[in-house]
């Protein structure tokens, strides 16, 4: 017998379930208690073409003011492998308790998508700031490099 239309289909950004993953980032219900947690909701975001969401989490010194996403531009977006985040790195040489007062963290990733059919890959790493905000303090998305 198959699973296949029982089973909760995955999250897009590689978690195990929407619902368990980005989900509740995404519809208000949790605040993305990391920098990567916050990088793949915002990815998956992409593909649900949630642009208030999108802007939402953008941090308002680099936050576009225009439109972010385009209603001829069909993008299909593929898979997302993320590559390194800077605190995993940093975890094993500082204190336990040092990620309460984490104010900055940068993620690099790849993700794969295709625009009108043509397959593109974006290699980035993005730069998020941690601030207080209403119900406590939340990373937000500054900008991002892309290495060659």
């Amino acid at each position: 017998m198959s699973k296949k239309s029982t089973a909760p289909a995955g999250c897009p950004c590689g978690g195990t379930s929407l619902a368990t993953c980005c989900g509740p980032y995404i519809d208000g219900a949790a605040i993305p208690p990391t920098a990567e947690a916050l990088m793949r909701s915002r990815y998956t975001a992409y593909g649900q073409r949630n642009e208030p969401y999108l802007l939402t989490t953008w941090h308002a010194s680099t936050r576009p003011t225009e439109p972010i996403m385009s209603e001829e531009e069909k993008v299909q977006w593929l898979g997302l492998e993320v590559k390194s985040a800077l605190r995993l790195r940093q975890r094993k040489a500082e204190p336990a308790d040092a990620d309460a007062d984490l104010t900055t963290d940068t993620v690099e990733f790849v993700a794969r998508f295709k625009i009108n059919g043509r397959a593109q890959r974006l290699h980035e790493i993005s730069v998020f700031v941690r601030e207080p905000a209403e119900g406590g303090p939340r990373w937000f998305y500054v900008d991002g490099s892309f290495p060659e």
